[in-house]
């Protein structure tokens, strides 16, 4: 698929950490593939710098984050020739109009890139508009977290339907933008074998694990303000479990999409109280080593507070009250430091009722369908087969559900899919106003509960998989997180 009318795209926060690690090179990629077209890319940064300088900066994020054996030089040369710098403060309304001189009078495609805070939503949404650069073609991608809290979500969603109808927005959740994500929807809507057995009568239970190795890093500033809750559990594991979980949509469209994840977010069987405490695990992490090397306490990170009460860690379980997912726990965890960087959702099936097979135990040989979103993604069913020799000796064996001709082909980055399919127009992958309000709705009053208590979160040991009180919660049910796989 191409985009064949001309474009431009106008990224604010164009020379920050976001738009020079993920955004910049997943552009490249685009125009490597032939994907892009005619068109303009503007970075928009408060920074005062030439052409040069400012070539030279993209230049160098793009080869340090794309593989050498996708880089050579003429779509480098054609990359960097649409690239542009421009020198703006988001709050001047003087910039406004000064964009509109840059930019085409036209009514094209043009995309508005918020690679900012979401407290910067407001007054570029209505620069933009006085300035009258919005359009019927123009569009806006919000990144997340969207607000601070419920209140503050719904008040951003407000201010910026003044400007853009729905279907001009698309709020960007990056993890949905994984192969491996749209191969689960495929796996389970276009095969009988798994769907027909994707229900509380075969599935025992669910673990959702997105997990890093790395601490705060540069991020310490935003990150205090915002935790492991506001920073990954609200979106990232939320959207997953609602990919997870959904019922078949009528059709694949944008709102049949979207319509079954609200259903889910909205059957989420609430948690407040006193089950805050037996079904929420907040932690942050403490020193030890990562990756070989020793490293600080959370509180010891330049730019965090001594006292700092923000979690680095989250683990929860959660209940769906629906006809499907009744009595069906899933396990969702996130944290910082952790043992090692993955992202996977594991569907544990039940076990056999009874084994004909002596050294077959049923607890530790029930059939997994594992879905790896990162580092390598991929899919593999974990079956049980005859072990070879003498005797009926059972062992389990991972099938991989990853053709080998399909290994050689470049898996498109998150970000370049969803960059592509926001310049066509295709808003499947991105959220609506409602779904986004209900993840509000719902980690609202544990988010308060916390904030109530001023309790200090569990301490963990950097190069872990986390506070001990994680384990308990999948050990009280007699289970155990998927470590290994």
């Amino acid at each position: 698929m191409h985009i064949d009318a001309p474009f431009e795209l106008v990224l604010f926060g164009g020379l920050g950490d976001l738009a020079l690690r993920k955004l910049m090179p997943a552009l490249f990629l685009l125009e490597s593939d032939g994907r892009l077209p005619d068109g303009a890319i503007y970075a928009v940064t408060r920074r005062d710098m030439n052409r040069d300088e400012f070539v030279a900066k993209i230049e160098k994020s793009v080869k340090s984050h794309v593989p050498s054996n996708y880089l050579e030089k003429e779509p480098l040369d054609r990359f960097l020739s649409k690239v542009h710098c421009l020198t703006h403060d988001v709050n001047d309304h003087q910039g406004y109009k000064n964009l509109s001189k840059t930019l085409s009078s036209d009514d094209i495609n043009r995309l508005y890139y918020m690679a900012t805070g979401s407290d910067l939503y407001t007054p570029v949404c209505k620069g933009l508009h006085d300035a009258g650069l919005i359009q019927s073609q123009s569009k806006i991608v919000l990144e997340k977290p969207i607000g601070h809290d419920l209140g503050t979500a719904q008040a951003i969603n407000d201010t910026v339907a003044e400007y853009f109808k729905e279907k001009q927005i698309y709020r960007i959740d990056h993890y949905l933008g994984k192969e491996t994500v749209q191969n689960l929807m495929v796996l389970r809507f276009a095969n009988s074998l798994f769907e027909s057995q994707w229900n509380q009568n075969y599935i025992d239970h669910i673990q959702i694990t997105i997990s890093e190795q790395l601490g705060v890093e540069q991020r310490a500033g935003f990150y205090e303000h915002v935790g492991a809750m506001r920073d990954m559990f609200q979106n990232h594991l939320l959207q997953l479990l609602c990919i997870t979980a959904m019922e078949p949509p009528a059709k694949l469209e944008p709102d049949a999409v979207r319509d079954e994840k609200v259903k889910v977010l909205k059957a989420l069987k609430p948690i407040t109280g006193t089950a805050i405490n037996e079904n929420v695990v907040r932690g942050q992490y403490d020193s030890g080593v990562a990756e070989g090397k020793p490293v600080p306490r959370y509180r010891d990170e330049p730019g965090v507070h001594h006292k700092s009460l923000t979690e680095t860690f989250i683990s929860a379980k959660v209940e769906i009250d629906n006809w499907r997912w009744a009595g069906v726990p899933f396990y969702l965890r996130t944290g910082k430091r952790l043992a090692e960087r993955a992202c996977e959702i594991v569907v544990q099936f039940k076990e056999i009722p009874h084994s004909i097979f002596p050294l077959q135990h049923k607890n530790t040989m029930a059939n997994k369908l594992i879905f790896r979103l990162q580092p390598d993604e991929g899919v593999r069913l974990m079956l049980c087969e005859k072990r070879v020799g003498p005797g009926m000796n059972v062992r389990p064996m991972n099938l991989s559900l990853n053709p080998s001709n399909q290994r050689q082909t470049r898996v498109p980055e998150a970000y370049e899919r969803l960059l592509f399919d926001a310049l066509s127009g295709n808003a499947t992958l991105f959220l609506r106003d409602d779904e986004l309000l209900e993840a509000w709705r719902w980690v609202d009053p544990i988010i308060k509960h916390w904030e109530e208590q001023e309790q200090r979160p569990e301490p963990y040991t950097a190069g872990s998989w986390g506070p001990a009180a994680a384990t308990l919660l999948l050990a009280r049910d007699g289970r155990l997180w998927d470590e290994n796989s």
